[in-house]
């Protein structure tokens, strides 16, 4: 077990590494180009992936301004009940509906009881 250990740790190691290089933008890299890193990510799999983990990526701070919903110029997703816009487009929904007067059924007072 442990023999299988030694190889599928580095290994994993090694392909999250590779992935992640080459999924990054060309602006969030340090130190070295990409293609650079990418060949000593493959060439040397534990030192090349353990060096890209630690100096070749600009890290975004977990906390700060904008950091948890508009990392790296990608929305990340929100909860409905947390996203501002769509508790505003159910609110204008809810408006609009009031003007034009119509009731859904179950609104409003029951018929008959």
């Amino acid at each position: 077990m442990l023999r299988v250990l030694m190889f599928l740790v580095p290994l994993a190691l090694s392909v999250y590494a590779f992935i992640d290089c080459i999924s990054t933008k060309d602006e969030d890299i340090r130190h070295m180009p990409k293609p650079l890193w990418a060949i000593l990510v493959l060439l040397f799999p534990l030192v090349g992936s353990i060096s890209w983990i630690i100096a070749g990526r600009k890290r975004h701070p977990a906390g700060g301004a904008g950091s948890a919903r508009n990392r790296g110029g990608r929305r990340q997703w929100v909860a409905p009940d947390d996203n501002p816009e769509f508790l505003k487009s159910l609110d204008d929904e809810r408006r609009s509906d009031e003007r034009k007067g119509d009731d859904k059924p179950g609104d409003g007072e029951r018929d008959g009881i």
